[in-house]
């Protein structure tokens, strides 16, 4: 395959990954490459498509700055995407440091290594790393180990293993470690040993000199005592992160408007998010942010709902009930409304940023998975809609895939306990 092909598809397949499950990502994955198999033909496409193909993905930025690495590729780059982990984090707007690896490495054969949530757990697990992984220190130790066992000959190979030895084998919950090709260098698995084995035979505990260079005070790349051994998690004590803040809760009122009469068939409106912020550039239902309840959240919407088609019946405006749904940072709580034009002459016009969809046209459209939940919500409620239907059901794809070659001998790249000594990490290459 050609070489800029072939970094396109990793790209896009590890930035749809970011924060994403595989089973959820197959589907997109495919669609995206049947549309647009080269980067020409990305960097050709409207923002508008890009969006709607990427709508229910989540994370929307990350469609719109693939389009735009794609765009400064093709009309800056002469249409050859970067080959070193370096250029590409430098010059390509979304990539950063684990997705231009992983793009280097696999398209372009460049022995950089990669550090991913699955590549932190194996590493943190293999190396007994106690501290917390989000730390700098800890963070630039997991980058510094990577780099010095990732192998020079298969690089691309050696990074997918062990992305999918964490992925399928030494997993968050309920690891399988007598499956896993690393078990005698992983320090984790002989700490449950030695726990075990101190408890079976009642034996005070001692502390593991082994894992710490002898030195004065905490051991930075070990638990704090404040966060002692949990014996019933075995493995999974490892790694260790800092708890997350919650996300912050906020309230809005969105509006299904709907011209039940309208020309063509029933048609409801939909207006254009910002060009920046949360969903930028998605398409919703008129909307404001709001009190959790009160007649002003009513009046509000009302005044909203006017902005975009004039006067309306304030008496037919009905609350169908809430959707709540979380994004990264936020937990947002929509009251749902609706409110059908029924007596009233069809409206044919819409200003700027707002348009009259068919309910075929809504769910194809650049619409955000909040949208559709309140749009669930706004079905199941109006009248003459049979209630408690079941939502067709569509089968999620097998997340299993086929080992590389790599996979089979991952474990040589782990027993060296000396990182230094990489010479014995070259078997990858037999």
């Amino acid at each position: 395959m050609d070489p800029d092909r072939r970094a396109y598809a990793v790209w896009v397949s590890e930035v749809m990954l970011q924060q994403t499950q595989v089973a959820t990502v197959i589907d997109y994955y495919t669609r995206w490459m049947q549309k647009w198999p080269t980067l020409q033909d990305l960097a050709s496409a409207s923002l508008e498509e890009v969006n709607q193909l990427w709508a229910g993905l989540g994370y929307y930025s990350r469609g719109r700055r693939l389009q735009e690495g794609a765009q400064k590729v093709v009309e800056e780059l002469g249409g050859h995407v970067p080959h070193t982990a370096e250029t590409l984090q430098k010059l390509l707007p979304g990539v950063g440091r684990y997705t231009a690896g992983a793009i280097a490495s696999i398209a372009f054969g460049q022995a950089t290594g990669v550090v991913d949530g699955n590549v932190v757990r194996v590493l943190c697990r293999v190396r007994a790393i106690g501290a917390d992984s989000g730390s700098t220190f800890v963070s630039q130790q997991l980058w510094s180990l990577a780099q010095q066992l990732v192998d020079p000959a298969r690089p691309g190979d050696f990074n997918q293993a062990a992305m999918e030895l964490g992925a399928t084998v030494c997993t968050p919950q309920h690891p399988r470690c007598s499956q896993c090709p690393v078990q005698s260098v992983c320090r984790a698995h002989q700490r449950v040993e030695r726990e075990q084995l101190v408890a079976s035979q009642s034996l005070p505990g001692s502390p593991d000199v082994e894992e710490c260079a002898p030195s004065a005070g905490q051991c930075q790349l070990c638990a704090p005592p404040t966060e002692p051994w949990d014996q019933t998690l075995g493995v999974a004590n490892f790694p260790r992160k800092a708890s997350r803040r919650p996300p912050r809760e906020e309230c809005s009122a969105t509006c299904v408007l709907e011209q039940p009469r309208a020309l063509g068939g029933a048609r409801i409106l939909l207006v254009q998010r910002p060009k920046s912020g949360l969903l930028a550039g998605l398409w919703e239902f008129p909307s404001v942010t709001a009190e959790p309840s009160g007649q002003c959240q009513r009046e509000a919407l009302l005044r909203e709902l006017q902005s975009w088609v004039g006067p309306l019946p304030a008496t037919h405006l009905q609350h169908f009930g809430q959707v709540v749904h979380t994004f990264s940072h936020i937990k947002l709580t929509y009251q749902v409304y609706g409110l059908a034009l029924e007596g009233q002459i069809p409206v044919t016009t819409t200003p700027p940023g707002a348009r009259w969809l068919t309910r075929e046209e809504f769910h194809t459209a650049a619409v955000s998975t909040a949208m559709k939940k309140v749009f669930r919500v706004y079905e199941g409620q109006r009248p003459g809609t049979c209630k408690g239907s079941k939502r067709s059901q569509v089968s999620a794809p097998s997340t299993q895939r086929k080992p590389s070659p790599g996979q089979q001998v991952l474990d040589s790249f782990f027993r060296p306990h000396h990182p230094t000594d990489v010479s014995s990490l070259n078997s990858m290459a037999q």
